[in-house]
């Protein structure tokens, strides 16, 4: 119970908390907004009224993960200033900068659009209105960028120096911030994982009318561009995950070396599955593949990388036996393994839509693993959060390799003046108020679902569509 009292435990625990929470609508809100600009392009070339009402019953799916990822953002930012007010005074000449910019820049762009596309139908021309569809996506991309900006320089800080009065970080050139050496890897990874995200929810919402036999021709066109998108965002996938890999290698070697579980120095080898036996500093795996994880990195199997004890006898900040090691190791290999499902998944999508006379979208087992197949890269997403995010431990700024001399904060000299009591009534709060609007969310996403899409007047009754 001492880690209830410790103010630096539940600041770190309340943010992760509003962070997982918000950053489940991030992707479900830019990866659906793909399918609703992908099905209005369908139907501005069409003017089909079946192809109509698949991209409005989009629009409504879109919409409802906006607005809900929208309000649990604010929330999120307010946090900067109530629970991490060292933080902020140190980082707020850097971090104020794509903060206003994502507000300026993209989330007026995206809800001015959005407004377009929800209210505007009927009102103005099918190419301005299939142009706004793609720049509330355009906006919501540009939003994530500016915000993996933000975090981006924490992990690799770039264009600043300390003040004179080491109290802040003062930015000396914001194009060296904006794109320091981490933002386009981690921009081309997250972007590529939530656009399988929103593939996902596609095809799920399309074997969930082939299983209830209803609304074939939108479950048809919606199953074909779901597994089109996934096919081509986890193919991207491969190439970012790489990136990110070797731009983590490269910057952060506490972290890589958590991330393998790497106590001394030498070869980074690669686990399929494993225990890390924190006591004994060392891997507990049933297969290792020795210096795979140095290819990776560096196209080389001999590339020798420092391990956590000779980081540590460079560092006084790092103290080996408080390092989350288990935890980052974990995550990471399941994030990995996660991804392996989605690649079984999609090779089984894949089929069902393109084998001539397949037969397996009868399959009531294919039909509820498609059904529920959002849910591996939504795990996977978190888990890549939670390695980056913890991995930089126990830094909240961290001192990467190319980073300015001095511009590092350690996350126990980053909170505020709030009290244990204070942070454990306002976590409790959080956890209440956020189950409601899950909840809420999910009823509001079910009834859509169920009710289907709305069909026009002029259509045709068919057999399960009106």
């Amino acid at each position: 119970m001492e880690l209830f009292t410790d103010v630096v435990f539940l600041s770190r625990l309340q943010f992760a908390l509003v962070v997982i929470f918000h950053f489940c609508f991030v992707p479900l809100s830019v990866g659906t907004g793909l399918i609703m600009a992908i099905m209005e392009t369908r139907y501005y070339k069409s003017r089909d009224p079946k192809d109509a009402a698949i991209a409005r019953f989009w629009v409504k799916i879109f919409t409802t993960c906006f607005a809900v990822g929208v309000a649990s953002g604010i929330t999120m930012e307010f946090s900067f200033g109530t629970n991490w007010a060292d933080y902020s005074r140190f980082v707020g000449d850097i971090f104020g900068a794509p903060l206003a910019a994502e507000a300026l820049f993209a989330f007026f762009l995206e809800s001015t659009f959005l407004g377009v596309v929800i209210f505007g139908r009927d009102k103005i021309s099918p190419k301005f209105y299939l142009a706004s569809a793609w720049l509330v996506e355009f906006g919501s991309c540009l939003s994530a960028l500016w915000i993996l900006i933000a975090n981006s320089w924490m992990q690799t800080p770039a264009g600043a120096e300390l003040s004179a009065d080491g109290s802040k970080a003062v930015m000396t050139n914001f194009l060296q911030a904006a794109f320091n050496p981490s933002t386009g890897p981690r921009f081309f990874h997250t972007l590529t994982a939530i656009m399988i995200v929103g593939s996902f929810m596609a095809i799920a919402v399309a074997a969930w009318y082939i299983r209830k036999g209803t609304f074939k021709d939108f479950a048809t066109k919606t199953l074909k561009v779901g597994v089109v998108c996934a096919l081509v965002s986890t193919c991207a996938l491969l190439v970012s995950a790489h990136s990110a890999a070797v731009t983590v290698a490269n910057e952060q070697p506490s972290k890589i070396a958590m991330m393998e579980g790497h106590y001394d120095s030498g070869t980074l080898p690669l686990y399929a599955v494993g225990v890390v036996d924190t006591e004994n500093e060392q891997v507990i795996a049933p297969l290792q593949l020795p210096g795979f994880t140095s290819f990776l990195a560096s196209n080389s199997f001999d590339t020798e990388y420092p391990g956590l004890n000779d980081i540590a006898a460079e560092n006084e900040d790092i103290v080996v036996e408080d390092m989350p090691v288990q935890l980052v190791f974990q995550t990471y290999h399941l994030m990995v393994a996660l991804f392996g499902v989605i690649c079984v998944v999609l090779l089984l999508g894949l089929i069902a839509v393109f084998k001539k006379g397949s037969t397996l979208s009868s399959k009531k087992w294919w039909q509820w693993l498609m059904i529920i197949c959002p849910v591996f890269p939504m795990l996977a997403i978190q888990a890549g959060w939670a390695v980056a995010e913890v991995g930089r431990q126990p830094y909240v700024v961290y001192p990467a390799t190319s980073s300015p001399e001095g511009i590092q904060l350690l996350t126990s000299e980053a909170t505020s003046s709030l009290t244990s009591g204070e942070l454990t009534i306002t976590l409790i709060l959080f956890v209440v108020v956020y189950a409601l609007i899950a909840v809420a969310f999910v009823r509001l996403l079910s009834f859509i679902i169920k009710k289907g899409p709305d069909m026009v007047d002029d259509v045709v009754e068919e057999e399960g569509v009106k």
